[in-house]
């Protein structure tokens, strides 16, 4: 029976047969890969160097552009490689840094939208004991619990997935290393171990949905009571976009991890990887844009001034 020992390398999923349609996915996955450097890499410089930005909301929302530009490269410089040199292999260290990178970034991130949605609450439920209560030392302790966290999920995952004996080959049927494709290959009996790790990680990623809905539950009430509509607009501007992170990464991870079995198939998880792994990341900077005037237009300098610069050195 092989165990894990004797696997040196993986296969990962291939996107087509033919060279064109290998190109094409590259070509796809290059695209949305620089768009998400560029959003995220817009939002760190806004933040980090306008100090009118230097506030516990783009504190924490500089961290999630560092989340996303970290989780989305640990999945796509891969894939766009094999797809590239026509090859489907990573080496085992290669597969165990994906499953650990991968799980401490999006752990990390999940962790980190809690903690922004403590911060929308207490800006618009108390806003007078705000500055008491997110100062920056509250607000850096909280940015280091979020990444903490992250790491000790992910130590945790990695070390229980890759300690299993591998009875079933070495193909992942995935584009990257993800611990469901990993525990496929072990053994019929050896997965249990990973029970326990599953249960702990559920039980927080339950405790925080449940703290997420609360919080915004008591904005709402507190937004509908405002006396004045463009207070209510201000909120509401600071308040959907995070909103809509949180939908569109519980949403994907949920329907990714929690999905019937009945209804899944390679083309499906495939479809379904790309949407949790590669799509938050990429569209999470346009989300934060779009409803934030402040940040819009920090931003659009940003674009003017690399605009400007790109084009005096062409000239």
């Amino acid at each position: 029976m092989p165990n894990i020992s004797s696997v040196s390398e993986f296969l990962l999923l291939a996107f087509a047969d033919t060279r064109e349609l290998q190109l094409l996915h590259f070509a796809l996955f290059l695209g949305i890969y620089l768009a998400a450097l560029l959003g995220n890499g817009l939002i760190l410089s806004a933040v980090a160097y306008n100090h009118r930005l230097h506030t516990p909301m783009y504190f924490f929302l500089l961290n999630l552009a560092l989340l996303d530009v970290g989780s989305i490269s640990t999945t796509l410089p891969k894939a766009m490689a094999n797809a590239l040199w026509d090859t489907r292999a990573i080496s085992y260290q290669g597969c165990a840094a994906q499953v650990f990178f991968f799980l401490f970034f999006i752990a990390a991130e999940y962790f980190l939208l809690t903690a922004m949605a403590y911060d929308r609450y207490i800006a618009i439920c108390k806003p007078l004991h705000y500055g008491s209560l997110l100062d920056s030392r509250a607000c850096a302790q909280m940015a280091a619990a979020a990444w903490g966290s992250g790491f000790l999920n992910a130590v945790l995952h990695m070390a229980t997935t890759f300690s299993l004996p591998l009875c079933h080959g070495n193909a992942v049927d995935q584009f990257f290393c993800e611990i469901p494709q990993i525990l496929k290959l072990s053994c019929s009996d050896a997965y249990l171990r990973e029970v326990g790790a599953l249960v702990f990680s559920v039980s927080l990623v339950l405790g925080c949905f449940v703290f997420i809905v609360f919080s915004y539950m008591q904005i709402f009430r507190a937004v509908l009571r405002m006396p004045s509509k463009r207070a209510r607009h201000k909120a509401f501007s600071t308040c959907l976009p995070h909103l809509a992170v949180v939908f569109l990464f519980v949403s994907t991870g949920i329907f990714a991890y929690l999905r019937p079995p009945s209804i899944s198939s390679p083309s499906l998880d495939l479809v379904v990887a790309v949407l949790y792994s590669v799509l938050p990341p990429a569209v999470n900077p346009l989300i934060y844009s779009m409803r934030n005037q402040q940040l819009k237009h920090t931003v659009a300098v940003r674009k003017l001034f690399l605009y400007v610069l790109l084009k005096h050195q062409c000239c």
